[in-house]
């Protein structure tokens, strides 16, 4: 059983990773590049989601995740009380994880498996070239190449106008546990520990009406830190925000994945969540029809499209209705909103609903 894999990053190489894992041979095709990754960009993965990628993909060193059992709203409507409190006494909520170095890791896994091969994507690769390959699966996790041009055009999309700063503080040393998001004017800003003297930050800032230069971006991170004495703020790196949602996931043999798939807003932290509930889904029905000693073909992609688009697009438009949420009342001058939030967080089952909800989506 042959599968070919177009795309670089986490999502590629997580999706190689569990493949090869089940004996399956893996062609990956990559573009040459430099580096993969900035050092300043993290994921966040949620409990249930990490369980799974430790024990069906890759054991991450415990150098390279940093645990968060709290999580603190605000709105920078009401200074010092939280609006939003998540947390849990028995388990960790999830997990902070640097971009580059789980890319590393993954990628040092990879090359040493006799069933993994990796190769340049070079501009003489097209359709008819992998065709003649004979795979039996295609999977293509890259926005931008000949497949996704053709085949992957049809989608529900929105732009943010949103750009998101990311970068580290360098901090000194204190118990740091809590993830803390912000609901500021200028657009959500997140304070996610990877330890205890550095926090990655991740500020979506509208950029509809105003510009904001480097510097601005900096003053306002100072102004909302919620809690630490820093020492250094590392270098910027921002990108543009948008989400979408594909209409048809695959054509024939040939399969969307990833941010193809689905694009959300980060402020809930749950762009990569959603591709590992997907990559959980898509593996186990391949595992099933190797059991049962059955082919892989496209109908594995017809099954999985049908057990996930639907989840997929709910739970997409929820992200967005919890940005609109929070776009609007910024806009407005009372603090109706907040209030309500309040009292909703204070509601212990519906708390858990949240809890469970973020941790493994509308499949728990």
């Amino acid at each position: 059983m042959n599968v070919c894999i177009i795309g670089e990053g986490l999502t590629a190489l997580s999706l190689a990773k569990s493949l090869i894992n089940k004996k399956i041979n893996v062609h990956y095709y990559y573009k040459s590049r430099n580096s993969n990754f900035s050092s300043n960009r993290t994921i966040g993965i949620s409990k249930s989601n990490f369980e799974f990628f430790k024990e069906k993909i890759f054991q991450i060193s415990k150098n390279n995740y940093w645990k968060i059992n709290r999580i603190e709203i605000y709105t920078d409507k009401i200074d010092t009380e939280n609006l939003l409190k998540f947390e849990n006494d028995k388990n960790d909520l999830f997990y902070i994880i640097k971009n580059d170095e789980l890319l590393k890791s993954l990628n040092s896994n990879l090359i040493k498996n006799k069933f993994f091969k990796k190769i340049i994507l070079s501009k003489n690769i097209n359709e008819e070239f992998l065709n003649k390959k004979g795979y039996d699966l295609i999977i293509n996790c890259d926005a931008n190449n000949f497949l996704a041009k053709k085949y992957f055009t049809k989608k529900i999309s929105k732009n943010y106008y949103n750009l998101a700063y990311t970068t580290i503080l360098k901090h000194k040393k204190i118990e740091n546990n809590t993830a803390t998001q912000i609901f500021t004017k200028q657009g959500p800003i997140a304070f996610l520990p990877i330890s205890s003297t550095e926090t990655s930050v991740v500020y979506s800032m509208d950029i509809k009406n105003k510009k904001f230069d480097n510097s601005d971006v900096i003053d306002l991170i100072n102004k909302n830190n919620p809690k630490y004495l820093i020492n250094k703020i590392d270098k910027l790196n921002s990108f543009e925000l948008s989400s979408s949602n594909l209409r048809n996931y695959y054509h024939k043999n040939i399969l969307a994945f990833g941010d193809m798939l689905h694009r959300v807003h980060p402020l809930a932290g749950q762009g990569f969540n959603m591709t590992i509930r997907d990559l959980r889904i898509l593996t186990k029905i391949i595992e099933d029809k190797i059991e049962l000693g059955m082919q892989l073909d496209s109908q594995i992609f017809d099954e999985f499209e049908k057990k996930t688009k639907d989840k997929n697009f709910v739970f997409s438009k929820a992200i967005d209705l919890i940005y609109e949420s929070f776009n609007l009342d910024k806009k407005v001058q009372n603090k109706s909103f907040s209030k309500i939030l309040k009292r909703i967080g204070k509601n212990k089952n519906l708390n858990n609903y949240f809890i469970k909800l973020a941790d493994a989506g509308i499949n728990f």
